[in-house]
């Protein structure tokens, strides 16, 4: 709750997704250069599309939130979840991060902060508040709008398992 608080003052109030919402159609090129669109990049295989925002790329509480999803994530394809980040970084930095850190699933350089303003993310300039956005079917079944750095996994695997 404080953090949620301390993000809207710093970064101003956005309007996230509602539960319920479809994910909004958007396009943004992913650490490899290429188009990741949503819904059209996520395999009709994959129950569960968990997007998350973070504020930078090889920050600390930026890499333990990325390596939680990591370290967990076969557990969450077991469950049928395709994981998204998000951050303002460019392309290359992303890439940089991916491979620093050996992180498996898209990472998308949001430069123009179109994915943030479309998911209603509080930003200032490119540096996006920590939230996270779990859909089912293309629907947002649970939000996280002061998302955890060492523990984003655990939480988005503590949903499913209920």
């Amino acid at each position: 709750m404080i953090g949620a608080i301390f993000s809207s003052l710093l970064f101003g109030r956005g309007n996230p997704l509602e539960i319920g919402e479809n994910f909004p159609p958007l396009k943004g090129k992913d650490q490899n250069g290429e188009v990741f669109a949503l819904p059209g990049s996520v395999p009709s295989q994959k129950a569960f599309v968990l997007v998350y925002f973070y504020p930078k790329a090889d920050t600390p509480g930026c890499t333990a939130q990325a390596c939680s999803l990591r370290d967990e994530f076969e557990n969450l394809e077991e469950k049928g979840v395709k994981v998204v980040g998000v951050s303002g970084d460019t392309v290359a930095k992303q890439k940089a991060f991916a491979d620093r850190h050996d992180l498996p699933f898209t990472l998308i350089a949001d430069t123009e902060a179109t994915w943030m303003q479309a998911f209603g993310v509080p930003h200032r300039g490119s540096f996006a508040s920590r939230q996270a956005f779990l859909f089912e079917g293309g629907k947002l079944v649970w939000k996280d709008l002061s998302a955890s750095t060492s523990k984003q996994a655990a939480d988005v695997l503590a949903f499913l398992n209920e």
